[in-house]
């Protein structure tokens, strides 16, 4: 299969299937703008990195047209299909990874949606210390991502539930033996302890989850 990011589908294609791979994929956009309306609800300005398609940034504009975006991925073609999707709006688009941003105390919200799991641990580090960086004091950092259980014993069984998820949305065997094999050579996802201890080390006053189901978590976090 050609793709042109670190997903495991090219960008004319991963909407359609993105949510026959992660559990509750749309709930995710759900709780992010839920706690964004509560956080801040007038004028906001907002990074999305990792934003693939943009589907976020469509999700806030159905619901509120007072943000302006940035929307930030190291992938060219993915960023071509979010100016498709969001062709009317004033959005400003950005071909970086999270390591690579150069904001300093600019946005109020910062979300990193299924994206920081493509980092070895200490680049990771590195990725959110520049979304710390960019954010505005008091502003608020949203990650959603794939995680690790806190044992390999638990990990397996996560692992188990997520493989019969995949099975009865249509994967085949082969894709999800795909899936499997990513974890720990493309993909390296972390447990939630380590998660809450890479935030505070990265200087967030206050960080607490905001969601968990399967192998999936989101976490909110405080400058």
């Amino acid at each position: 299969m050609s793709t042109d990011n670190k997903s495991a589908y090219d960008s004319n294609i991963y909407d359609e299937h993105i949510v026959n791979v992660l559990p509750y994929y749309r709930e995710y956009h759900d709780q992010i703008i839920d706690l964004v309306e509560s956080y801040k609800p007038g004028n906001i300005r907002w990074l999305d990195t990792g934003c693939g398609t943009g589907t976020l940034a469509s999700m806030v504009f159905a619901r509120r047209d007072d943000v302006k975006f940035t929307l930030c991925d190291p992938s060219e073609k993915m960023l071509i299909e979010a100016k498709k999707k969001l062709k009317e709006y004033d959005i400003s688009f950005v071909n970086k990874a999270s390591h690579e941003l150069e904001s300093d105390s600019e946005f109020d919200v910062i979300t990193a949606v299924q994206c920081h799991h493509y980092y070895h641990p200490d680049e990771r580090e590195e990725a959110v210390r520049h979304c710390y960086k960019a954010l505005k004091e008091t502003g608020v950092f949203i990650t959603f991502e794939n995680i690790r259980m806190s044992t390999d014993e638990s990990d397996a069984i996560a692992l188990k539930r997520w493989v019969k998820f995949l099975g009865e949305h249509g994967n085949t065997e082969e894709g999800i033996q795909l899936q499997l094999d990513r974890r720990g050579v493309e993909t390296f996802p972390i447990s939630i302890e380590e998660h809450i201890n890479l935030l505070r080390r990265c200087g967030f006053k206050s960080v607490d989850i905001l969601w968990a189901s399967y192998l999936q978590v989101g976490i909110w976090a405080v400058k």
